[in-house]
């Protein structure tokens, strides 16, 4: 549990793919979206985790999020307010955390509000959309923003939401990922002995 979260062995087997037997992180998918993101941060393994989801794969989040990353690509935000909200990320909405801090920020909605413009945004129903779609417009404008700016950054955020994944969630997750890859990086023929006797009776994953 003490191990330091700046590891650079680690880093190295996260950024060059390596990551058989790393918790979370095993798929082929996650394997080339860490290489083309040069995992570098723990936060970039936070980001890894809730990118590597059917919805942001779909959508191919993940490739712009590692062009925006890796200065591919230029990162661009709606609106200079947004930076403080989406500079972690690099512009792109991942989190669901994020949904609620552009809604109390830009709408004033409450936190409770906020939350319900998730749920609904996660369900997508046309008419409980609608209903948050002009309660977001009205309360940017009354917040000083323009109309044009309320709507198109409300239908960004209904086009990632969807995709969105928990932070909160994320985050244990990765250090775990993180952990398992420490060990991998550091001990390696103990740690791969210890992944080999725990799946020693599935042919599969032995191989």
């Amino acid at each position: 549990d003490n191990v330091p979260l700046d590891d650079e062995k680690t880093f190295e087997l996260l950024a060059a793919g390596k990551m058989t037997g790393v918790f979370q992180l095993e798929s082929r998918v996650a394997q080339s979206t860490s290489r083309s993101l040069k995992t570098k941060t723990f936060e970039d393994i936070v980001a890894l985790v809730a990118l590597i989801r059917p919805g942001p794969l779909g959508a191919g989040m993940h490739n712009e999020f590692t062009d925006r990353a890796t200065g591919r690509k230029e990162i661009e935000y709606l609106h200079k307010d947004l930076k403080g909200i989406l500079s972690e990320t690099y512009g792109v909405i991942l989190y669901q955390e994020q949904v609620m801090q552009i809604a109390e920020k830009i709408s004033a909605f409450e936190l409770n509000e906020a939350d319900e413009l998730r749920k609904a945004m996660g369900k997508k129903i046309p008419k409980v959309m609608e209903k948050q779609r002009e309660k977001f417009k009205q309360g940017a404008v009354k917040n000083g923003y323009s109309e044009q700016f309320a709507i198109e950054l409300f239908d960004q955020i209904a086009y990632f939401a969807g995709y969105g994944f928990n932070k909160s969630h994320s985050v244990p997750y990765s250090l775990l990922a993180y952990q398992t890859a420490y060990l991998k990086a550091n001990y390696p023929a103990e740690y791969l002995a210890a992944c080999l006797t725990a799946v020693k009776r599935d042919k599969d994953r032995t191989a």
